[in-house]
């Protein structure tokens, strides 16, 4: 699936995890870059899925995204 321009992919889940398109504009939230950091300092920089991976509920993501109008 291709991304567009001005958007990254970002995979969220505790388990299996699902692939999200957000837009760039995103990394500029306080709220996100403090998810960011506490995904980093819990489980380092692997991203085994080729992409920023955050290991938390896909509805906390989507809430938190959708304040921002990321969806």
């Amino acid at each position: 699936m291709d991304i567009p321009k001005g958007y990254f992919a970002i995979y969220v889940g505790e388990q299996e995890k699902k692939r999200f398109v957000v837009p760039i504009s995103i990394l500029s939230e306080p709220r996100f870059q403090e998810l960011l950091h506490q995904s980093e300092q819990e489980f380092g920089y692997n991203h085994p899925m080729g992409g920023i991976t955050i290991r938390c509920s896909e509805d906390v993501f989507t809430d938190l995204t959708s304040r921002f109008g990321a969806f």
